[in-house]
């Protein structure tokens, strides 16, 4: 995607049902996170930190943040991830989250192969 068209994405969501959090270290934005709180679940859409800023433990203070202070104790917290980003599936389980399911597919054929 563009950056117009990745811009015009964050834009539909944050009209909709998703809320952003910003968060910044001497004032620079180094990471933010997209969710959407339903009755019984908060669904983390993104956790973004910025590439020069990674590996220093912003995400874990982001979710630490978000888990102590903004989000309700009450809600179930998902996030998904694929399962082939094992540096993501490693950081997700750090911060707390577990396996919940495995959504398996069956890609379509290319039609002019044989």
């Amino acid at each position: 995607m563009t950056a117009p068209e990745l811009q015009q994405r964050m834009r539909n969501w944050l009209s909709g049902e998703y809320t952003a959090i910003v968060f910044e270290e001497n004032e620079e934005v180094v990471a933010y996170a997209l969710y959407r709180e339903q009755a019984d679940e908060i669904y983390l859409r993104q956790l973004f930190v910025a590439r020069q800023r990674r590996r220093e433990g912003i995400g874990r203070r982001a979710i630490d943040i978000l888990q102590s202070g903004i989000w309700p104790k009450t809600k179930r917290m998902t996030v998904e991830v694929l399962v082939t980003n094992h540096g993501a599936v490693s950081f997700w389980r750090a911060v707390g989250y577990t396996d919940y399911s495995l959504t398996l597919e069956i890609l379509p054929k290319d039609e002019t192969s044989t």
